[in-house]
């Protein structure tokens, strides 16, 4: 259109630098006028015929813009809608997840009002959910152990805050407070979780793993007791026939008063260490120095151990090796005594089982230190320990599934595993092999 109006201003301004009327005149010079109007009316046609065809199609262009338009309109509201399905979906989803949770769920805006209030939290509190959104979380559950200083403390340092709170013998709760710091409000979320029967449960086999270890050590105690006392009673009977016997033989029979006299101190001392174990339990934590615990574990070893087999703890060759400069470290020492006694005790009953009489019994001890560690290496050559005892070795006797007879309390030192990794957080493993020899390695953190 635009180039057809410059195109008629040129033709114009040329009719016009000449006689524009010229083609228009008569022979005799005169205009005819009846000529211009059909040739101004002709123009014109064409021109307003131009204009309606380029409205004409201008027309059908916005038409199919408009369609398009329209079409796009329709898949964005398909996908706002499918957009917003999904998320109402997912929003119900997380809801449903949320009211679900076994755990006490509440959820406070800035202004510690309440905006999540789930179905376990109405169970505890007696409060409706309908009843708690939008109420002050004190006004609505005064019962409620969390303070507003803890939700403070979990808003300023921007961290989760963990809280125990628990009525000894009746409810324990582990309380967790969590900040919400990406979100435009502010706020926190509290978990509740009531873990009164999982506290319950685990003081059940905490006590019952703490009797099986008393239990067993009272047998070994017991077992070093009773062969004193056997022998004791041996000697008094024997005793008693030589005065009804004639000749009498006082040379022998001093004899036998004197190892009787041995054999009794033999039980009082096991009674003495017994009673000073149980009168340091209670000790806290203090310095020790591995190389004198060790050596007074052999000392006591000396006095308190008796092996069935015949075998004296005297006839054993006991060497120690202590590396030099060996630090002090935090531990119970009496614990730690009766951890190296048990391990002697073991090691004599399998050198007792040994029927070569050209078997040299040893006991070989050696202490090192390896950064923030005390290694202890003790090992002897005495029966080998089966595979299959191997993983019993360390289990309580009353959870092994075997009976007193097919594994003997000699044989477990679950009070001595116990020692080493629970009390003072260290490690204890073993190997053993027939040539070899048995070997067990203990790790004692010195921090």
């Amino acid at each position: 259109m635009k180039k057809f109006i410059l195109l008629s201003c040129l033709l114009f301004t040329q009719l016009a630098a000449a006689d524009i009327f010229r083609v228009f005149r008569e022979a005799d010079g005169s205009t005819n006028w009846q000529w211009i109007a059909n040739f101004s009316s002709g123009i014109f046609i064409i021109a307003l015929s131009l204009t309606i065809v380029r409205l004409f199609f201008s027309r059908r262009q916005s038409h199919r813009y408009n369609r398009e338009l329209e079409e796009i309109k329709a898949q964005l509201e398909l996908r706002v809608q499918e957009r917003t399905a999904t998320l109402r979906r997912s929003e119900s989803y997380i809801t449903e997840i949320l009211s679900s949770m076994p755990l006490m769920l509440i959820g406070l805006n800035n202004k510690n009002k309440i905006t999540q209030w789930n179905h376990r939290a109405e169970e505890i509190s007696g409060v409706a959910s309908a009843d708690a959104i939008g109420k002050d979380l004190w006004k609505a559950y005064p019962d409620i152990t969390v303070t507003a200083g803890q939700i403070a403390q979990a808003l300023e340092q921007k961290s989760a805050v963990t809280i125990k709170y628990s009525q000894r013998g009746q409810y324990h709760f582990d309380i967790t407070v969590y900040p919400l710091t990406d979100q435009t409000d502010t706020g926190v979320v509290i978990l509740i979780d009531d873990v009164t029967q999982k506290v319950k449960s685990e003081t059940m086999l905490i006590q019952r793993d703490k009797m099986s270890l008393m239990g067993e050590m009272a047998s070994s105690m017991a077992h070093d007791i009773n062969l004193p006392l056997r022998e004791m009673l041996k000697s008094v009977r024997t005793v008693r026939q030589g005065l009804t016997d004639a000749p009498f033989d006082p040379v022998a029979l001093k004899e036998i008063l004197e190892d009787s006299v041995i054999r009794g101190q033999q039980a009082r001392s096991v009674i003495e260490n017994l009673m000073e174990f149980s009168s340091a339990g209670g000790d806290a934590k203090s310095q020790g120095n591995i190389a004198e615990i060790i050596d007074h574990s052999i000392e006591l070893a000396e006095d308190v151990l008796s092996v069935t087999s015949g075998l004296r703890f005297q006839d054993i060759d006991v060497t120690v090796d202590y590396a030099e400069n060996l630090p002090d470290f935090a531990c119970y020492t009496t614990e730690l005594q009766q951890v190296f006694l048990s391990l002697i005790r073991h090691a004599c009953n399998s050198l007792g089982r040994i029927e070569d009489d050209n078997h040299n019994p040893a006991i070989r001890i050696a202490v090192t230190q390896l950064y923030d560690d005390l290694w202890v290496r003790f090992h002897h050559n005495g029966v080998m320990i089966s595979a299959d005892d191997q993983q019993y070795l360390f289990e309580s006797f009353a959870t092994t599934g075997k009976t007193n007879n097919q594994y003997e309390t000699d044989q477990r030192l679950s009070f001595t595993h116990f020692i080493i990794t629970e009390q003072h957080h260290g490690q204890i493993a073993v190997i053993s092999d027939e040539a070899q020899g048995t070997t067990f390695s203990i790790r004692l953190p010195i921090k």
